[in-house]
């Protein structure tokens, strides 16, 4: 069964809604508490990574697990960095975003695991959400960055506050 046209874009205005609430409420909790925000870090895997997240808006921490450590050592780094869970929401301490494909799904496992052996509370419902609202569009976040103009208005809609101002 095919579907039509007007179907289809539905079925995305849905999806980009619904990718647009998630990320509206990461870039609120990922700005730094002078803008308002719990200044919650999102580990990324890459460079291209962090450029998407900054596309759509994101202004707070965003950590990357590719800088040429180990896993033990970065985990390390992020547990001293950033404790147990946030200490100005008091929710989860990182969100955890890497890609939704095989590899990342590894990654993403093997980090929290160790993350939450030291106790540290993780935020991986982002990515679950996500993934389920974007994979047509792709298994990356750094996919998501040619679909940002179109996921601005989804996630302003959730974050007016984090709307930058035209120069």
């Amino acid at each position: 069964m095919r579907l039509d046209k007007s179907s289809s874009a539905t079925n995305r205005h849905s999806r980009y809604q619904l990718a647009g609430r998630v990320l509206g409420e990461a870039r609120i909790r990922n700005r730094c508490t002078s803008e308002g925000g719990s200044n919650c870090p999102i580990l990324i895997e890459g460079k291209r990574d962090r450029l998407a997240l900054q596309k759509m808006g994101f202004t707070g921490e965003i950590e990357q697990v590719y800088r040429g450590w180990d896993q033990p050592r970065l985990v390390a780094y992020l547990f001293e960095k950033y404790g147990k869970k946030n200490s100005v929401d008091q929710g989860p301490a990182i969100i955890v975003l890497m890609d939704w494909d095989r590899t990342g799904g590894r990654l993403q496992r093997n980090i929290c695991d160790r993350l939450e052996a030291f106790g540290t509370t993780i935020d991986e419902k982002t990515r679950m959400e996500l993934a389920r609202a974007m994979k047509p569009e792709g298994r990356t976040v750094e996919s998501m960055k040619s679909h940002a103009d179109m996921l601005r208005p989804y996630i302003d809609a959730i974050d007016p506050d984090g709307i930058a101002e035209e120069s």
